[in-house]
């Protein structure tokens, strides 16, 4: 069930979603250090942790479901939000290089196609990173935390997600170990709690961040001792961007078409 967009918006203005921002985007720049030129999209309720993204990147939208709502980001300059059917997301395939799930996996009902759609919409080479909330943390046992919405998952669940559709999981952190409390104090001691809980709290954060890799099946082909015979056995691997002009329908139309 996805968690209406008034409400999203009235947490992250908030003392305590304006530090779950500072938090979360820490843990973000460290997945992704460098975006340059690349196109950015934000899916569920991802834009405010696009904006250190949006003056490296080429291109920065944020797609929010039908049954979120949207609201105009940022409020400044142009639009970048878009209002979508995420099983059926307005772009070409392979425009999009990296892709950012927040408030989204959880609280969709279709998570196989809603993934299965994304692979669709990544550049051989992308990467694509899942913000979810963990079972073991409290910001999904509170429902003063917007990560209560929706399924939490275990490491082990999202991996597994992840790998039955075609991504491979590259690096995993975690982040939010402080609870979801409105406390001044512990508001002003979560950077603290956040590097110890680094250290020491793991399997209790409230969030699991996951990087993957867009996989594709390549056909090697296999000789025997007769020529004639040959046997094609596929191998799972992650794309690079080296790959593209090698692999089939590479060649494309900016609007995604075949050229004829």
């Amino acid at each position: 069930m996805w968690t209406d967009v008034l409400d999203l918006n009235e947490f992250y203005a908030s003392t305590l979603g304006q530090m779950t921002v500072r938090l979360l985007r820490a843990r973000l720049r460290e997945v992704w250090p460098n975006v340059r030129g690349e196109t950015v999209l934000g899916l569920g309720y991802a834009a405010p942790f696009l904006r250190p993204f949006m003056e490296e990147a080429g291109r920065t939208m944020a797609f929010m479901p039908a049954q979120q709502g949207v609201l105009r980001w940022p409020r400044e300059g142009h639009n970048h939000t878009a209002f979508v059917d995420e099983l059926d997301l307005p772009l070409p395939d392979r425009s999009v290089d990296r892709v950012l799930l927040v408030h989204a996996i959880e609280c969709t009902e279709q998570p196989r196609p809603f993934l299965r759609e994304i692979w669709r919409v990544m550049a051989d080479g992308g990467r694509l990173v899942v913000v979810a909330p963990t079972r073991a943390g409290l910001w999904s046992q509170l429902d003063r935390s917007p990560f209560y919405q929706g399924h939490p998952y275990s490491p082990g669940q999202v991996s597994a997600l992840l790998r039955a559709n075609m991504f491979a999981p590259l690096r995993q952190t975690r982040a939010l170990f402080m609870p979801p409390t409105r406390s001044r104090l512990a508001m002003r001691m979560a950077p603290a709690v956040e590097r110890f809980g680094q250290r020491w709290l793991g399997r209790f954060a409230g969030v699991s961040v996951f990087e993957a890799g867009k996989q594709l099946y390549a056909g090697i082909a296999e000789r025997h001792s007769q020529p004639e015979l040959a046997v094609v056995r596929p191998k799972l691997r992650i794309a690079s961007s080296r790959d593209t002009a090698r692999l089939p329908g590479a060649a494309r139309s900016k609007d995604g078409e075949a050229p004829v």
